[in-house]
């Protein structure tokens, strides 16, 4: 029992580097991973910024005449319209991109958690509930603690589970161990990262025994 804290630490230790492997063989690129987004959401945030846009430079174009209508600007741009104008889509602009950031990252998390098996209305509440005060922490940790979407059987390429010990499909052992030290590895493992054991020596002789019999 002494050495149980030390194995569940190297199990997780283990886990967390067969995640980083499985993520680096998704190969995400960021207009694919923009494309999940839901259409509808960009073409509202797109019409509601021009929406904003027409009414602030409508209000401001209407106090012209107001000499304190536009307070907000130096008298220089006060009494330039035009230039009024633009710096006032410039800021509306700014505050848009800000708050489209916001918009798509969270609807982001829903369709990528929903994707990777994960609870996708949990995730999203959280993000949206660390936001107004600790910005956006909740979509680091999301990115920290996602699960490796589903891939493809080594064997049958049926698709299987990042959790999946075995596929459901042929059986095949999704989390093959060394032969000579027993520790788990990962399907693109040559060597055993613990012991050193050469893993295609073993997979080359296996046939040869087979056919032998």
């Amino acid at each position: 029992m002494t050495d149980y804290p030390q194995r569940m630490t190297d199990s997780f230790n283990e886990r967390k580097r067969l995640i980083r492997l499985r993520r680096k063989k998704e190969n995400l690129r960021f207009w694919g991973e923009f494309g999940i987004i839901p259409r509808w959401l960009m073409v509202l945030v797109a019409v509601l910024y021009v929406i904003a846009l027409v009414i602030a430079i409508t209000v401001n174009l209407a106090a012209r005449n107001n000499p304190y209508g536009n307070e907000m600007f130096p008298p220089e741009l006060r009494n330039n319209p035009a230039l009024a104008s633009l710096a006032l889509a410039g800021i509306v602009t700014a505050t848009s991109l800000t708050m489209a950031t916001i918009i798509f990252l969270v609807a982001y998390v829903n369709r990528d958690a929903s994707r990777r098996g994960m609870s996708a209305a949990l995730w999203t509440i959280l993000v949206i509930i660390l936001l107004p005060a600790w910005g956006f922490i909740g979509f680091v940790i999301y990115f920290l603690m996602r699960e490796p979407m589903p891939y493809s059987c080594p064997q049958c390429a049926s698709t299987v589970g990042a959790r999946f010990n075995f596929c459901p499909n042929c059986k095949c052992n999704l989390h093959p161990s060394c032969p000579q030290c027993k520790r788990e590895l990962a399907e693109t493992d040559k060597f055993c990262p613990y012991c050193g054991n050469d893993l295609k020596a073993v997979a080359n002789a296996e046939p040869a025994v087979q056919s032998s019999t």
